[in-house]
């Protein structure tokens, strides 16, 4: 009866379980690929090729080349909100500082994902840039919520935070490509530079104060 029972339901499993690790191995040998090809570069044949895999297997998983692509920046988008927002018990300023290293790391250990993410690859394409705003806006979300404890901030507030994390995304690409400065002398750049964003915030808008810097016991 037990025997009869399992293998009812265990071969459904393991084959789900292999779909989804097939799944996730196809995303990541693409993000290998689009980091260091643009999209319009590879067709599904390189894809393939390059993959070591038969094309009707990407067609299987994702049905067309674009869908591939917007697996590949869904998934890495994923990890990296998710790391990013990961500091949520921390003290404000602790949680800001937390937040960057985090988005730091993500971006030094996920190369291919982070470029993924930030340069896009499909041109215009309405759909990618949708998923690379809300990235931003997550982002500008948990640096709102450290820095002032929400997330429903004034146009002025969000305008400025915005500003700061689009020039933190062309920083943290420079940065992995030239690979000439530690983590840490980074982080505590752009912790500086949002340090003058807010002020600069809080000088138009007195409502936004800037929060005091932490102390640095050690």
């Amino acid at each position: 009866m037990n025997i009869s029972r399992q293998s009812a339901v265990r071969p459904g499993a393991r084959g789900t379980e292999r779909s989804s690790a097939r799944r996730a191995e196809l995303i990541a040998i693409g993000r290998r690929l689009f980091a260091d090809t643009s999209y319009d570069a590879l067709s599904m044949d390189d894809i393939a090729r390059q993959a070591h895999v038969a094309k009707g297997l990407i067609y299987y998983y994702f049905h067309s080349k674009r869908g591939y692509y917007l697996a590949i920046v869904e998934d890495s988008v994923a990890g990296l909100v998710t790391l990013a927002a990961s500091e949520g018990e921390l003290p404000p300023v602790e949680r800001v500082h937390r937040t960057i290293d985090s988005y730091l790391r993500y971006a030094e250990h996920n190369q291919a994902a982070y470029r993924a993410i930030v340069s896009g690859g499909i041109g215009f394409d309405a759909e990618v840039h949708a998923i690379r705003d809300g990235v931003r806006e997550a982002i500008v979300a948990t640096v709102a919520e450290g820095a002032y404890g929400r997330t429903d901030i004034a146009p002025l507030a969000r305008m400025g935070l915005l500003a700061w994390v689009c020039s933190v995304e062309g920083a943290a690409l420079a940065w992995i490509d030239r690979g000439d400065l530690p983590r840490e002398t980074m982080r505590e750049l752009l912790v500086r530079t949002l340090g003058g964003a807010m002020r600069a915030i809080e000088e138009l808008d007195p409502a936004y104060p800037a929060p005091a810097p932490a102390r640095r016991d050690r």
